[in-house]
């Protein structure tokens, strides 16, 4: 796809609203303070709020990430602000003005529109059909930005699909999963493939068992009303958690070009075997152990018999020449002990004989916070010693790389893509479509239990009690109690270990 030229406008529809304040205009903001977007755009935002352009760019800008006022002030000149409906053909037509005159101003024969839907899904296919009937560029470069949820189960993300597809081009649309922008998310494919240390061993000869793993250290926090209807398997496990273990089990495609990149995740998602509702742990948060966090159900928001499930551990298992018979577990969670999002691939045992007893290898990549890449192996105590030790070879982005690397949030890294054309790190609707074939049936099977039981676990806690012994029975196999120091290991006392 052709990258964007040095003029071209961006519409936020939604502009008034938390996603776009909070992410994308901060993300725009980010590529115009790094000079990654052309300082001579036209950004619109458009809603139905009666906001007056100092009220819109105070909202906006609150966000806003380093960069100085300067900066800031330049930032917000290109931008200006549109009050209008959004199933009535008068705030677009406004639109389309906005779009003509800056477009006659700079002498652009082939118009340039990219559309953000910072909307809930209910308004997609409203907005879209506004778009093409009153502010679409026949002649020009279209490109429309979708958030995600892309639907709330198989039948709806049709739906939406078949209203969205006679509107535009695949190649026009973009649906966005935030995850994909992120940085070690998108050094996958580059650890993966450019090094044959990982790529001679990344199958089920080599691997015994691959963890990813969500966990965040807050509740629904007043949102309950939201997220009981969503749970956390549509929160964060049918996209984000999904996409990263597809960007793990793919073949090698045959170049980075973007669709040579989603035809293998489609591949391999279609081997995928169907989740298992009896080989499953689902939680809820309970109180905390001090009594100071409340439970889920003490939201105001949400009922108190609501089974939401709010924490969610289940195996995949693939099927093809390379995967057949390694676990894989996706676990996520909220109320939880810490904030973390990390891929575990554990590796097989050497063999016994001069080894006793000897800890296993394992490939840790953590996407967020503190990206960094470790891999654990085995080395002799340094000394007089004659034991081994699990050590690791640590990538710790922070230890490794410079601070004055620009390392872009995920909607910037993506935002960028969208300006290049680049679809690479986007959802294409037959991946969609596989995806929620493969999640309908278990959200259904649970949410058709009225008698489904959650494992209550405390605010605050490690999860489930059952988890263990889980990840014991897929194939995870932990370490001895004191045979792992991070990030130092210390002698003994009188230098003995």
């Amino acid at each position: 796809m052709t990258a964007f030229g040095k003029h071209f406008t961006i519409v936020v529809f939604g502009a008034s609203g938390d996603l776009a304040a909070k992410k994308t205009f901060p993300a725009l903001f980010g590529l115009f303070r790094e000079k990654q977007m052309s300082h001579d755009v036209q950004i619109i935002g458009y809603a139905r709020s009666d906001l007056s352009e100092d009220k819109f760019h105070a909202k906006i800008s609150q966000h806003f990430k380093g960069g100085d006022e300067q900066t800031k002030k330049d930032f917000l000149k290109l931008t200006s602000y549109v009050r209008g409906q959004y199933d009535t053909d008068e705030g677009y037509k406004k639109l389309e003005e906005r779009c003509q005159q800056y477009e006659k101003q700079h002498g652009i024969d082939k118009p340039q529109r990219l559309f953000y839907l910072a909307l809930p899904p209910s308004q997609f296919t409203e907005v879209c059909e506004q778009i093409k009937k009153n502010v679409y560029a026949e002649h020009g470069i279209i490109r429309v930005v979708i958030e995600k949820p892309f639907g709330h189960d198989l039948e709806s993300a049709r739906e939406l699909q078949k209203s969205i597809a006679p509107l535009f081009s695949e190649d026009e649309i973009y649906r966005i999963d935030h995850y994909l922008g992120k940085e070690m998310v998108k050094n996958l494919l580059v650890l993966r493939f450019g090094n044959e240390i990982f790529s001679g061993v990344w199958n089920k000869n080599f691997i015994s068992s691959i963890q990813i793993s969500f966990k965040e250290p807050f509740g629904t926090e007043g949102r309950g009303g939201y997220f009981d209807n969503i749970g956390i398997i549509r929160d964060v496990m049918q996209n984000h958690l999904l996409q990263v273990l597809t960007l793990l089990t793919m073949e090698r495609p045959v170049s980075f070009d973007p669709e040579a990149v989603r035809d293998e995740k489609v591949k391999v998602l279609k081997a995928f075997d169907a989740i298992s509702t009896e080989d499953i742990i689902l939680g809820q948060y309970g109180k905390s152990e001090d009594g100071k966090k409340p439970a889920y159900v003490d939201d105001d928001t949400v009922s108190k018999d609501s089974k939401c499930v709010t924490y969610c551990a289940f195996s995949v298992n693939i099927h093809n020449e390379r995967w057949d018979g390694v676990p894989m577990v996706l676990r996520a969670g909220k109320a939880l002990d810490e904030g973390k999002v990390e891929v575990r691939i554990q590796f097989k045992p050497v063999a016994k004989g001069m080894f006793k007893d000897i800890s296993r290898n394992e490939l840790v990549i953590r996407i967020q916070p503190d990206e960094a890449i470790y891999l654990k192996i085995n080395s002799k105590i340094p000394g007089v010693s004659t034991q081994t030790s699990l050590t690791d070879l640590d990538l710790t982005y922070s230890k490794r790389y410079s601070k004055d690397f620009w390392i872009p949030e995920a909607y910037e890294s993506l935002l960028r893509d969208v300006f290049q054309g680049n679809h690479a790190n986007f959802v294409r609707d037959d991946e969609l479509d596989v995806s929620w074939k493969l999640f309908t049936p278990l959200l259904e099977a649970i949410e058709g239990d009225k008698n489904l039981k959650l494992d209550i676990y405390p605010y605050g806690s490690k999860g489930p009690k059952s988890l263990r012994q889980f990840l014991l029975n897929h194939g995870y196999v932990f370490d001895t109690p004191g045979t792992y120091q991070w990030p130092l290991t210390e002698p003994d006392v009188k230098g003995k270990i």
